[in-house]
């Protein structure tokens, strides 16, 4: 909705209240034109069902709004006499209408000593429940959110399965665009799966002041710009969705408004400086260890090394046991007779080969692909049965449409990209055909203009244009696992207002979360420890409990103390 159709919208909503509410102002004591004046009307309404005031701010916050006008009615209707099930029933199936038939009653009668408190235990209940939901909902939105890290983008920065909360207040909160969701999930309501939320009226974007911005090499989540993710690396049909209702991401913000990067045999440089990342990144890339006799994959384990592939050859496969080992691999080829599967470096379970009858060996690799750090690569150069230790790097660059910006002749890819300039707001460039494609779903999309490519010209909104300028800030956003992560090397820019928040503390985190809950084992050493910060991770965790285990002291010498 546009700003004029907001401000129509709030009138009317004005008019409708003051209809159904001037004579019920008026018997409570006050005037029937107060209920008619914008935010006044408000305020006098919470005097008349005796609420607190500020209350009001509260119809102000979309989402708790919703919850808040409910009990605005049904606290209305109470004020009035109406106290029975049917009564608030009705009042909330009306969205508040039902209230038009005491303001037009013969004889309406305010009742302002009425008694606050519930009449009944499910009331109580209710008010309690709704209550906590709205400082639930205030905390989730303008605070804190938690987050679970769900992929391994960020390994082993941040490792799959880490509990996270992120700040919302750090760099400004942005308050929710979608008029009309659920409250405390995000676009899907749990068990029924069904849609939480409606596309229209949407709210005008609006962040709070931030306390910080974001700086290069910072840790952000942010709403993916490309829609919504299904399926990694895979291209789907389009999925639009509200900005605030989009998959959230997290990944490293390596590039700034008015950066120039670029990406050079897969390292970053931004405006010609090789990056210099943060003492707990743990960027991981791409190697190839090689050995004449084979690289053992139990030695790989027996070292540390976990990141990497199994190669399995079955001898008698059947359709039946192959359904049951398809959880534990990555692929497959061959045929019947011949038949191989790939899994990650935790293999086939020994027990259920043995339960299937199957006959497997693992293939001993001369050559086999591991992801890991740099300071990693140089461990495994010094094992003495590994002959030598090789980066990945795809120098081959050809025309394609894989790469953000997705156009020939670009032939950028993961380890040679750009250079690129990343948007800054009011900054201005040349427009070409040749360089059209980087921002033209800037142009377009994220800033809403109409864009017309003629055999000789680019028009936009109608006008012959050489030039552009900027509405909007943008991030270059990349995870530290490069040859593992789909990020701004596929999809490009993400706008200022797709930004969510900034991790800040990992409070659990659990090893092997997506194998199962027995297989499930926590990383002691992660719980209650900072995202970032100097030096290494620390764990507060000890902390915490030795202030537990004091203050339950303190409130038993307490309860002592006071039965003495």
């Amino acid at each position: 909705m546009t700003l004029t159709q907001w401000i129509l919208f709030t009138l009317a909503i004005q008019v409708i209240h003051f209809l159904g509410t001037w004579k019920l102002y008026k018997v409570a004591g006050y005037k029937s034109w107060q209920a008619a004046v914008p935010i006044y009307n408000a305020i006098i309404l919470m005097k008349i069902i005796k609420r607190p005031l500020w209350w009001v701010i509260l119809l102000f916050i979309p989402t708790i709004n919703l919850i808040l006008f409910g009990v605005i009615w049904v606290e209305t209707l109470r004020s009035f006499g109406k106290n029975s099930a049917k009564d608030t029933f009705l009042g909330i199936i009306t969205f508040g209408l039902y209230i038009y038939t005491i303001n037009y009653s013969s004889n309406p009668t305010h009742f302002p000593d009425r008694s606050l408190q519930a009449k009944t235990g499910l009331g109580e209940t209710v008010s309690s429940i709704m209550f906590a939901i709205v400082a639930a909902t205030i905390v989730h939105n303008y605070l804190i959110q938690p987050y679970i890290i769900p992929t391994g983008s960020l390994e082993k920065s941040l490792l799959i399965g880490d509990f996270l909360f992120v700040s919302k207040f750090h760099y400004g909160a942005r308050a929710p665009m979608t008029a009309v969701s659920f409250p405390m999930v995000h676009d899907t309501i749990p068990v029924i799966k069904t849609k939480s939320y409606l596309k229209k009226p949407q709210l005008p974007y609006f962040r709070l002041p931030a306390l910080q911005k974001i700086k290069r090499n910072d840790i952000v989540v942010f709403s993916w710009p490309a829609d919504t993710v299904r399926q990694f690396f895979v291209r789907e049909k389009r999925v639009d969705k509200p900005i605030d209702k989009k998959s959230n991401y997290v990944k490293r913000c390596v590039g700034i408004p008015g950066d120039t990067l670029e990406i050079i045999d897969g390292f970053i440089h931004t405006n010609g400086i090789k990056n210099i990342l943060p003492e707990r990144a743990e960027v991981q890339y791409t190697f190839n260890a090689y050995a004449k006799k084979g690289v053992s994959s139990r030695k790989l384990l027996d070292e540390g090394f976990e990141d990497f592939d199994r190669i399995y050859k079955i001898e008698n496969i059947t359709e039946s046991s192959f359904q049951q080992i398809i959880p534990y691999i990555t692929g497959r080829r061959g045929t019947a007779d011949n038949f191989y599967v790939y899994t990650g470096s935790k293999g086939l379970p020994t027990d259920l080969i043995r339960k299937l009858g199957l006959r497997v060996s693992e293939t001993l690799e001369v050559d086999k692909q591991l992801t890991i750090t740099l300071e990693e690569a140089d461990k495994l150069r010094k094992i003495t049965w590994i002959d030598s230790v090789k980066q990945r790097i795809n120098s081959i660059k050809v025309p394609n449409e894989s790469f953000f910006p997705n156009k020939i002749p670009y032939n950028w890819n993961e380890d040679n990209f750009g250079p690129l300039l990343i948007p800054k707001k009011e900054m201005s460039i040349e427009l070409t055909r040749d360089n059209l494609p980087l921002y033209k779903k800037i142009i377009q999309e994220y800033e809403g203009n109409q864009l017309e490519l003629t055999p000789t010209q680019i028009k936009i909104n109608g006008e012959i244009a050489s030039t552009y300028t900027f509405k909007k800030d943008y991030y270059w956003m990349m995870g530290d696992n490069r040859h593992k992560s789909e990020d701004s090397r596929f999809w490009g820019f993400v706008p200022d207002d797709h930004i969510v928040g900034k991790p800040v503390f990992i409070w659990f985190s659990i090893k092997g979360i997506n194998d199962g809950i027995k297989n499930w084992s926590i990383r002691w050493d992660r719980v209650f420890t900072t995202v970032d910060g100097p030096g290494e991770r620390r764990s507060y965790f000890p902390y915490f409990l030795v202030f537990v285990v004091l203050w339950q002291g303190y409130v038993f010498y307490r309860k002592r103390k006071a039965k003495a």
